[in-house]
């Protein structure tokens, strides 16, 4: 399955409490996702909590955007992605 980067913006700064409400709010992405085949790895957030750097793996660029849609979540970027491990030159 393709990896892929997404990039998004909030402008006011992402709102996610950490307690049960803030739970449901990620799993409900989850959920959403994986209809379209669509899996949510993990995010970066910026130190302003204005921007994330989401990792995802999907089928295509297209099933993230209708997962995007689905969810109410902004898309800036999406950029397909590999790893480079330091390691692996050992």
């Amino acid at each position: 399955m393709p990896r892929y980067m997404v990039e998004r913006n909030f402008p006011k700064g992402l709102q996610i409490p950490i307690n049960n409400e803030g739970a449901a709010a990620c799993l409900s992405v989850v959920d959403h996702n994986a209809g379209l085949g669509v899996t949510w790895v993990h995010s970066y957030v910026s130190e302003d909590k204005t921007r994330t750097f989401c990792v995802y793996d999907a089928p295509d660029p297209d099933a993230i955007r209708k997962a995007a849609e689905r969810t109410g979540l902004p898309v800036e970027r999406i950029t397909k992605v590999s790893v480079l491990d330091p390691y692996f030159y050992r």
